[in-house]
């Protein structure tokens, strides 16, 4: 295959990364929302069971008066999202093709079911456990109260000072660990279904394309967590169309950034 313009050649053994431009995140958007109205019904059924099981989770945690724990795995949903997508790269995959994905083909994905992709949602998992460590050590050192019930942690985070301090510096560690989780499946995900790579191998080539596009890729994370942060705002209601629409624009991302 012919090498792209500003591309960079490939390692032993790995794909050659794409330099893209600073709008690449919009025509990803665009790409995914075609994409979207092309399988609409599957794709909507997909992301409404996702919707579903986030707000009652949501609710529950709530109710349960462990609003700090919603809170935290709100947070955290963007560590084991990649997995969750699975579906929707398939989805991706064949309507690049020019087939029709059906939910079940989603819901199913061969490709998925197998050790490389185990390893990577094993690592997801372990870093979102890491998250929520961390998550409560800023808590437990932002206050030396335990806010039992929804109003007085609300009241805490946003009107005192050591709320507004956890806050921002839930914020700068969650934002950290949220970009070099970002960095390592941006590409990997997506590859480990696309090419049958190995998980090292689709690490490695993640973590090159985050390195050569960091503009891009930092304005594509940042898109990702403003669309996030709207469903989460909205009981989650709103991820049955922001979670496909996301998962197929994150396809047309790989499809960009690394060539097959």
């Amino acid at each position: 295959m012919e090498q792209a313009q500003g591309a960079r050649p490939a390692a032993a053994g790995l794909p050659v990364v794409n330099k893209i431009g600073l709008d690449a995140p919009f025509s990803w958007l665009a790409q995914g929302g075609r994409d979207f109205a092309s399988a609409f019904i599957p794709c909507l059924l997909y992301g409404l069971g996702i919707a579903i099981v986030s707000y009652f989770l949501a609710r529950a945690l709530v109710v349960s008066d462990l609003a700090f724990w919603a809170l935290v795995l709100s947070c955290g949903f963007v560590f084991v999202a990649p997995m969750l997508a699975m579906g929707l790269y398939e989805a991706g995959r064949q309507i690049e093709s020019g087939a029709k994905p059906t939910l079940s083909q989603m819901l199913f994905v061969k490709g998925a079911v197998r050790l490389d992709v185990a390893y990577l949602g094993l690592a997801l998992v372990l870093i979102f456990f890491l998250w929520t460590r961390l998550a409560q050590i800023v808590y437990g050192l932002s206050t030396y109260s335990l806010h039992t019930t929804v109003e007085d942690f609300v009241a805490f985070a946003l009107t005192t000072s050591d709320g507004h301090t956890m806050l921002i510096a839930g914020a700068i560690v969650g934002g950290i660990i949220a970009f070099v989780t970002f960095a390592l499946v941006v590409v990997s995900a997506p590859m480990l279904l696309d090419q049958n790579a190995n998980v090292f191998a689709a690490v490695i080539t993640s973590l090159t394309a985050a390195s050569r596009n960091f503009a891009p890729l930092l304005l594509w994370a940042f898109i990702i967590a403003a669309l996030l942060i709207v469903a989460a705002l909205t009981w989650f209601i709103a991820l049955a169309v922001i979670f496909p629409w996301l998962g197929l624009a994150s396809w047309r991302a790989y499809r960009a950034l690394v060539q097959s």
